[in-house]
């Protein structure tokens, strides 16, 4: 049996663009982009900015300049994520919770 390969169909730039707002970060994936803790219980953690690297329920996992992984806990803190060049500031207790399940949720509007 002998299968023919079909042309790829081009687009030709007519694919419409997905864009999030700010306020929307919320219920998006964290990973990648850049943090900084802006508030924290935790005098040695404020100030702490890096790479997300990874996100648990409780958790986030970023690694800084100097490649050192530093966990940080979401309950509690104040974060500064750099998103599409704008600046956010996110409560830690608003994105709680695995990043699967956020986008279940319902948020106030800000």
């Amino acid at each position: 049996m002998v299968f023919q390969k079909k042309p790829l169909k081009r687009n030709n730039g007519n694919m419409k663009k997905i864009k999030i707002k700010p306020e929307d970060i919320p219920l998006h994936e964290l990973i990648g982009l850049e943090c900084k803790v802006v508030s924290s219980p935790n005098k040695y953690q404020i100030g702490l900015c890096g790479k997300i690297i990874d996100e648990t329920k409780n958790l986030l996992i970023l690694e800084n300049e100097r490649n050192e992984i530093k966990k940080i806990e979401k309950k509690g803190r104040v974060f500064r994520l750099k998103f599409a060049d704008k600046i956010i500031e996110i409560l830690g207790d608003d994105i709680i919770g695995r990043s699967e399940n956020r986008i279940k949720k319902k948020y106030k509007k800000w």
